[in-house]
């Protein structure tokens, strides 16, 4: 009986492909759980379920390193992702491709990023 060798070594690289895309997926979920519980801290703790919480200090440049620049290129002029850095997008189309994701690209709700802070974000890409 002959089996065909090539077929072990396809499964393993499917097995390796899954295992890497499911190890960068809790490395970015625990991240994320990370900044909130930091900002939730740095917010004073803000109560109720309406908008997101802020901190007054909002550090756009740091918030898109963190969460922008592996799809977007480190310094954001594009990527996987397309440029960032002065983006000709209006600020309304800008905010819903953040907000609601597009292809790839995941969506960020308000408890991820308050409106102010996607402003000043908004602001920080276009002057680049």
């Amino acid at each position: 009986m002959n089996r065909n060798p090539v077929i072990p070594f396809i499964l393993i690289i499917f097995l390796g492909i899954g295992l890497v895309f499911l190890l960068s997926s809790q490395g970015a979920t625990s991240d994320q759980g990370e900044e909130e519980q930091t900002a939730s801290e740095e917010g004073g703790g803000e109560e109720g379920g309406g908008e997101g919480a802020s901190s007054g200090d909002f550090d756009a440049e740091g918030f898109a390193r963190d969460n922008c620049a592996s799809c977007h290129g480190q310094d954001f002029s594009g990527g996987m992702g397309p440029a960032l850095a002065g983006t000709s997008l209006a600020e309304e189309d800008f905010t819903t491709v953040v907000r609601e994701g597009r292809g790839q690209m995941p969506s960020f709700s308000q408890d991820q990023i308050a409106d102010e802070d996607l402003t000043a974000l908004y602001e920080f890409m276009a002057g680049q």
